[in-house]
């Protein structure tokens, strides 16, 4: 890369809710290159809580104070959607014991289908890296905001009572 050549990371995700481990990786992320993308997108092997709207404005209210990161909404194969925002790094965010395996393989694939991507892998720090989407699923019925706090951002809080008063 040039040294005048902007550098571009996308950070993909179904982000569904953001969590406090997604936005300890997109603070640290966006610290390290010019611009960042957090990319929203389906996953199709889980029920979303949340419209790709709504997790999308969910990440903007929560990332305010960082001047240099997009949020967009993404179909299709990631490492694809990689290239064509013209981004050479994929950040992905990964929990010590549970996500290296499967991240592995997947970074391989990618490697194999893009050569030019390459993967960046970022642990949330230390009482943040147990935290995930699926965690908050679990807990939220019988979660209140004091709880979820520790988990996730005003905005994302906010969303999930919202959702859980209208399931009762």
């Amino acid at each position: 890369m040039s040294k005048n050549a902007m550098s571009i990371a996308v950070y993909p995700g179904s982000f569904d809710p953001v969590t406090l481990g997604h936005l300890n990786i997109i603070q640290r992320a966006s610290a390290l290159f010019d611009k960042l993308i957090v990319a929203v997108g389906d996953n199709y092997e889980k029920a979303p809580w949340f419209s790709p709207e709504k997790r999308c404005e969910l990440i903007r209210q929560s990332t305010t104070d960082l001047t240099n990161i997009e949020v967009h909404r993404y179909q299709g194969l990631t490492v694809r959607y990689v290239q064509e925002v013209g981004a050479k790094i994929m950040v992905r965010g990964v929990r010590p014991i549970t996500d290296i395996p499967a991240e592995i393989t997947l970074m391989m694939a990618n490697r194999r289908l893009a050569p030019d991507v390459e993967t960046l892998f970022l642990i949330a720090d230390g009482e943040l890296a147990h935290v995930s989407s699926s965690l908050i699923k679990q807990i939220a019925d019988a979660a209140d905001e004091n709880v979820l706090a520790s988990f996730l951002s005003p905005p994302a809080i906010e969303a999930v009572l919202a959702r859980e008063q209208n399931r009762s």
